[in-house]
Parts: C-alpha cells; sequence; structure tokens
C-alpha cells in the first residue's frame, strides 16, 4: 500500500500533510510512504529529512498520484489530480462537504473513498484526530499576534517614570478553541479581556483564562450542537446580541471574532455603525474572513481602516505557523489511519462513529450523515 503527500498548490497554503517524524512512526513492511518533491519545503522539511526516515521522494506528481492507494494532502486536490486518482483510491484532507456540494459530486463519480479532516466528530475519543481544533488553536493565538502587532498601544499595563499607560481592552467574540486560545495569549500579552460566546457553557473556561464573560439572555435556551458548535440564533436574539456587543465594542481596544457556524456563512456580530463608535486606532480581527466575516465591513485577506479602526481579514492564518501547523496536523492524520488501517489496508468499519462520521463518499455512495440528510 503506497500512501502519498500531495505538495500543496493553493494559494496561502504552506502546510504540508505529513511531517518526517510520523512518517518515521507509519513506516513500516506493509506500507510505502511516497512524498511528492518540495512538498515539505514550506514548512521547513527538507526533502533529506524525509529519507532520513525511510520516506520515498518523488519528483512526477502523476505517478505519485496515479500510485496512490491513500493520498493526503491539506486542501482537496484540484480537479485535475482527482481525475488521475485511481478507482477505489482514498483521499484524506479537509473537504468541507457542505461547502463544496460540486467538489462531493465529484469525489462520487471517480469512485473515490474520501475521509474530511474537518468531519471528525467533536467526541472524547477523536480528540487526538480533530484537526479543526489544533488549527483553531494556531488561529486565535496568531490572531492575538496581528492584534498586538497592528494596535498603536502598549497590552499591559506600563508604569514608567513618565507615567502609567493603563493595559489595553481585548473584546473575545467566540469562546471555542479559536477564542480560548485568544483569550489565553492576550492575557499573557497583558490586556484586560472580555469574551462573548452564545453558549453558557463556555463561561467556566473562559473565567478560569483570567477573562471576564459577557452574558446576554436569550429566549433560545439551546445555543449549542450535538457537535459542541454554537448554532445560529432567532432574529430577536441575534438584535439582544449586536445590541451589548456594541456596548462592550466601544471601550474596546481590539476585538478578535471568532465565530462560525458550519455549513452556513459566518454570523454578523460587528456591524458598520458599531465600528463608526470605536475608538480611533482601534482593532479588528476577524479570524472568520474567508467565511463571509463577522465584521460587515471585513474583506477577506486585506486590513483596512475604517473611521480610524483597522480592519484585517486573514486568510488561512494556521498556515502562518506552517511548521508548528504541519507538525499538529500530521499527528492528527496518524490517530485517523491508525484507525482506518487493518494490517496496512483501509477498513471502512462504518459501526465506528469515527469513520462513520469522517467519511464523506466511499463505494459510490455518501456516507456522512451530515451531507447525506443535507
Amino acid at each position: 500500500m503506497i500512501i502519498a503527500v500531495l505538495k500543496e498548490t493553493s494559494e496561502h497554503e504552506k502546510r504540508v500533510a505529513l511531517s518526517p517524524e510520523v512518517v518515521r512512526q507509519l513506516n513500516n513492511e506493509d506500507l510505502q510512504i511516497w512524498i511528492e518533491k518540495d512538498a515539505g519545503l514550506p514548512s521547513n522539511f527538507r526533502d533529506s529529512t524525509y529519507e532520513d526516515v525511510g520516506a520515498v521522494i518523488i519528483d512526477s506528481k502523476e505517478e505519485l498520484i496515479s500510485k496512490a492507494g491513500i493520498l493526503l494532502s491539506v486542501q482537496a486536490p484540484s480537479d485535475e489530480d482527482l481525475s488521475k486518482l485511481k478507482k477505489g483510491a482514498v483521499l484524506v484532507s479537509f473537504i468541507w462537504g457542505l461547502q463544496n456540494p460540486e467538489l462531493v459530486s465529484r469525489l462520487l463519480e471517480s469512485g473515490i473513498s474520501a475521509l474530511g479532516m474537518d468531519a471528525i466528530p467533536r467526541i472524547s475519543r477523536a480528540q487526538n484526530m480533530d484537526a479543526l481544533s489544533s488549527m483553531s488553536s494556531i488561529a486565535g493565538y496568531k490572531a492575538s499576534l496581528i492584534a498586538a502587532n497592528e494596535l498603536d498601544k502598549y497590552f499591559p499595563m506600563m508604569m514608567t517614570a513618565a507615567g502609567t499607560i493603563p493595559p489595553s481592552k481585548a473584546l473575545i467574540l467566540g469562546a471555542g478553541v479559536a477564542g480560548l486560545q485568544a483569550i489565553a495569549t492576550c492575557r499573557k500579552l497583558g490586556a484586560v479581556v472580555e469574551a462573548f460566546d452564545v453558549r453558557p457553557a463556555v463561561k467556566e473556561q473562559v473565567e478560569s483564562l483570567g477573562a471576564k464573560f459577557i452574558e446576554v439572555e436569550l429566549s433560545d435556551q439551546e445555543t449549542e450542537t450535538k457537535g459542541g458548535y454554537a448554532k445560529e440564533l432567532t432574529e430577536d436574539d441575534k438584535l439582544k446580541q449586536r445590541e451589548l456587543i456594541h456596548q462592550h465594542a466601544k471601550k474596546s481596544d481590539i476585538i478578535i471574532t471568532t465565530a462560525l457556524i458550519p455549513g452556513r456563512p459566518a454570523p454578523l456580530l460587528i456591524t458598520k455603525e458599531m465600528v463608526a463608535d470605536m475608538k480611533p486606532g482601534s482593532v479588528i480581527v476577524d479570524l472568520a474572513a474567508e467565511n463571509g466575516g463577522n465584521c460587515e465591513l471585513t474583506e477577506a485577506g486585506t486590513t483596512q481602516v475604517v473611521n480610524e479602526v483597522k480592519i484585517v481579514g486573514p486568510i488561512n492564518l494556521p498556515s502562518q505557523l506552517a511548521n508548528h501547523a504541519s507538525t499538529l496536523y500530521a499527528k492528527n492524520m496518524l490517530a485517523l489511519l491508525n484507525l482506518l488501517l487493518k494490517d496496512g489496508k483501509p477498513n471502512f468499519d462504518f459501526e465506528d462513529e469515527i469513520l462513520l462520521n469522517t467519511t464523506i463518499t466511499h463505494n459510490g455512495e455518501i456516507i456522512s450523515p451530515l451531507i447525506k440528510n443535507n
């Protein structure tokens, strides 16, 4: 069985699906690990390092794809690359099936068994496979550093001979993995931090990191999905939420927004009216920029200034820490492959909750209940 790793070609993508350390752990008599030439260079993994742990470096992408039994990547391969995969081959990458129905259709037509790293269920047994959490943690950390770099103020309180500078005030919207990491990083940098989330269950986690939790009474008390994500609110509750956020946005120096709803555009949290009421020099870092943005004025891939407020819409933040992002993604991949492979071959046991939910297509059928029911 050949497990092949593609060099990523998507814009802004520097990660690689397997690190040399994970190749070393995978390499055995049942498996061959093929790495496309220079696939690891953007993450600072040399071809020679892969070879030292038993991988084979392949110059020809066409040969690598056509002979792969299992093809690993971060982003889903292009249509041209998918067409070269043999029928019955296995693809493991981010798929985002709900957002990409055309890709799911192509996978079905090609007879490819596809597992989505974005579809790992959020259960305790799957924590070591949860690539979304790994990447979100990196995004929350990097967003805090971007905010600190863009803000023309200290984060911590500074006592000097010339006087005392008060600490900056940070508002984190969304207390999932990215939000919690943003809270922790902003606190370490010395900011006073507030956080908002529609899920009351995260209050304890927010407060344990030293931040103040902002609460709003909602008419719908069921604000969390079975997978642990925030549900979309009713229109009345959205209005209550925005009014509360508006009050806190006025006094904030930085806002980091992290709110996403699976399969839907990012919820609108920061309106242009809120931006107009923010202090000059304030900074918004919108981690939902690629999904439409939590701020009404966000433009993905740009930093713009509106009413003297900087609005940053970063793209693919985990890729900006490509070495550690690839290290974590590869460990997530290893855990999933250890579950999938039996005696060196894929074993699709759909009695297993993880494989059932993660497998998007198999034998010309849609398997994932989430994709099948939408």
